[in-house]
Parts: structure tokens; C-alpha cells; sequence
């Protein structure tokens, strides 16, 4: 008798921790090369909390995102997104000849922002990470041109973004904040935008920590 109801007991406990595997909450994370760095963490960090993906390859500047958006969305019915573009309109790379201004930049991500808006997920805009403060290493390397972002020219990039952030009610992830002020301990070197294992990893725990609290939120609502 007991070796009988063993199986159904077994298949129902399956059964049930699969239920509450699907009952986590969809996250996708969307963005280029620095985003590639500490999604892993993130993915880390938030084990029984979300299932968490990014798109496959590299998010680029704004004009990449308009026409990959709806392959990178797919088909998932997403409960939050966390996503950035910023330093490749910044910079350029390949698309260093294209309209990359800080107004093109704004018009555009407007454009992306309405359709992730349209997904019904959460959203969170992480603010673009720190532009290297020498001549950034790609451009010379491969373009032959000396390309420094100044401090006045980020900050336009940065409020354009803002300002579309705050028109949408988008939450605000301030990863530049975050990594500014420990630039030297994290990046790889001043002509280079990209951080070190260790600092992607910091910056893993601190896009985990905000998307667990703003799915917190969601599912409990605000406080009367």
C-alpha cells in the first residue's frame, strides 16, 4: 500500500514545484556590452526570485534597438524590463557616421520606450555607465579617431534620457551614480568603458537588488 501511493506522491510534488517555478516572474534585461558583463550576476542573485534572460547579442546605440526590438522582445509575456542604451550613440563604433546626437538620441529612445511600455512589464531605465575619460581604445584602434567624451557632452546624453524617463513614469536605476565615483577601483583602464569581473559583478548585485525591490513592490503594492 504504501509502495502505491509513493509514485502519485512523488508526481504531485513534481508537479507542484514546477507550478511555482512558472509562477516566477518573466525579467528580461536588454542592452549592450556592459549589460552582457553582469547579467550573469543578476541572473545570480535573483535564483528563486525571477527567471531572468537577456537578448542575444549587443543592443548597440538607439538605432539598433528600433529595428532589433521586436525580435529581442519576442514572444515572453514579460513582467519586468531592465534596459539601457546610451554609450554607442555616445561613441559611435560602427555607426560612428550615423545621426547620433543627443537629440537624435532622445527621439529615438522615446520611440523604444513607447513600445516597451506597450509590453505591460515593469520597467527600469538603467542610466548609462561612465564614459572613459581618456580617447576611448576602439575608435583609435579601429576608426582612427581620437573620440573623448567630454563631462558637459554625457551630461546632455544622460539628461536626454532622463527627461524621456520622467514624460513615461519609467523608474530610474542610477548605475552611473553607482560606478562614477569607484571608476578606478573598477574599470579596466581610462580609454576603455568596461568594467572588470569584479566590478560587473558589483554591478550585477546592483541591478539585482533593483529589480527584486521593484518586483516587491508589484506584487504588494503600495503601502495606505
Amino acid at each position: 500500500m504504501k509502495k502505491s501511493l509513493l509514485l502519485p506522491l512523488t508526481l504531485l510534488i513534481l508537479s507542484v514545484h514546477q507550478g511555482m517555478a512558472k509562477e516566477l516572474p518573466n525579467v528580461l534585461i536588454m542592452g549592450d556590452s556592459i549589460s552582457i558583463g553582469y547579467s550573469p550576476y543578476v541572473i545570480e542573485n535573483l535564483k528563486g526570485v525571477a527567471e531572468v534572460r537577456r537578448h542575444k547579442g549587443n543592443a548597440g546605440p538607439t538605432i539598433r534597438g528600433v529595428a532589433g526590438i521586436e525580435e529581442w522582445l519576442g514572444k515572453e509575456k514579460w513582467d519586468l524590463i531592465h534596459f539601457n542604451w546610451g554609450l554607442w550613440d555616445m561613441y559611435g563604433w560602427e555607426y560612428h557616421k550615423e545621426d547620433r546626437s543627443p537629440e537624435a538620441y532622445g527621439t529615438r529612445l522615446e520611440l523604444l520606450v513607447g513600445r516597451l511600455k506597450k509590453t505591460g512589464a515593469k520597467l527600469i531605465w538603467a542610466t548609462t555607465t561612465p564614459a572613459c575619460p581618456a580617447n576611448e581604445t576602439t575608435m583609435a584602434r579601429r576608426f582612427k579617431q581620437d573620440i573623448r567624451i567630454s563631462p558637459e557632452l554625457e551630461r546632455k546624453y544622460l539628461e536626454a534620457a532622463l527627461a524621456v524617463m520622467k514624460k513615461n513614469g519609467v523608474e530610474v536605476n542610477d548605475l552611473h551614480a553607482f560606478m562614477k565615483p569607484q571608476w578606478i577601483k573598477y574599470a579596466i583602464a581610462d580609454n576603455n568603458v568596461h568594467f572588470t569581473k569584479l566590478g560587473s559583478q558589483k554591478l550585477g548585485e546592483q541591478v539585482a537588488k533593483a529589480i527584486q525591490s521593484a518586483l516587491s513592490f508589484k506584487t504588494s503594492g503600495p503601502k495606505r
